[in-house]
């Protein structure tokens, strides 16, 4: 059975909502065209009210926590480039947390159907997410290997405090903010959106049309690329994909949450452009930016672009065997 079929297990949970009065079906499918239309506005709405209410929630603890560590008040700046691995996870956690409960709210009252049905069945759910922080870290992993192989790949002596050994403990904290940062944006972009998309039209356009929007929403981000976009895009391809192979969303969770923290606070290299206080091995990359990715890390050159293409091919294959 292809991925994209209409009978796929994840579109399935997302038609087992609320279906207009008998009254107003004369609307139903005019409404159904313009729902996805409405559910992408709707994503980045939903997003915009995550960051905004839990960063002031994140920043009425980063503010005391910092005041407590350094003896004088934070700035703006330092909130949002937090300086331990405690900090960078609570602000993780705060500000990509909340998706959760608005994706939520919003199926249940208005889709009428029961949170769990974004693709978050009980059904072999630790096995999934083991299997994904597994696939995650192998698919990175991969990507390094190609850029080690292509020499462009070297050692960065950074504060010793904040590498090696003595940067553990914060390394491991991170990951629980990376579990729900992940988990938040996978639960929005593939658990919500690709289904409420795909139910109404194809699953390909959901497919798609979520991937687009995930690569949207790191437009701002520092260093981004031509190449990072496309490869945003790829990660939201290859996530989807595996989504609909498993028919939930644990897996995928598992993938994103092994991808960032492997590439950010195990290896050292930016995430999505984004610097990282902690890290376990301290790398660096070298060579020119279209293979490296630059100032963005990794996801902004054509080694992670390589590893994405064949990870998504193999899953077609996988399900087609």
């Amino acid at each position: 059975m292809s991925l994209f079929n209409s009978d796929n297990h994840l579109l399935q949970l997302a038609k087992s909502g609320y279906r207009l009065p008998e009254s107003l079906q004369k609307y139903a499918s005019a409404l159904d065209k313009i729902y996805p239309v409405i559910a992408l506005v709707l994503a980045v709405i939903f997003i915009f009210m995550a960051q905004i209410g839990g960063g002031i929630a994140a920043f009425l603890i980063l503010i005391p926590l910092s005041l407590w560590r350094s003896g004088h008040l934070p700035t703006l700046d330092s909130l949002l480039t937090p300086d331990t691995g405690l900090e960078s996870a609570i602000l993780l956690i705060f500000t990509f947390g909340p998706i959760f409960l608005i994706v939520w709210a919003w199926i249940f009252l208005f889709e009428k159907r029961a949170p769990w049905t974004i693709g978050l069945e009980r059904r072999h759910a630790l096995r999934n997410y083991l299997r994904g922080l597994l696939i995650g870290l192998a698919t990175f992993g991969a990507s390094v290997g190609i850029l080690a192989a292509l020499g462009c790949v070297a050692f960065e002596q950074g504060d010793p405090r904040k590498q090696g050994m003595a940067a553990l403990g914060g390394v491991l904290i991170i990951l629980l903010g990376w579990m729900v940062q992940g988990a938040a944006e996978e639960a929005l972009t593939r658990g919500w959106l690709l289904p409420v998309i795909g139910s109404r039209y194809t699953a390909m356009v959901g497919v798609v049309l979520s991937s687009l929007l995930f690569a949207a929403l790191h437009l701002l981000n520092p260093g981004v690329s031509p190449i990072a976009v496309l490869n945003l895009f790829l990660f939201g391809v290859f996530t989807s994909l595996f989504a609909l192979y498993e028919g939930g969303l644990w897996g995928v969770f598992g993938i994103h949450a092994a991808w960032n923290w492997a590439q950010g606070n195990l290896l050292g290299f930016e995430v999505s452009g984004n610097p990282v206080n902690v890290t376990l091995i301290n790398l660096m990359e070298v060579g020119p930016d279209t293979i490296t990715g630059g100032i963005f890390g990794p996801e902004g050159g054509l080694a992670v672009t390589a590893v994405l293409l064949i990870s998504s091919a193999l899953i077609m294959i996988m399900k087609n065997e």
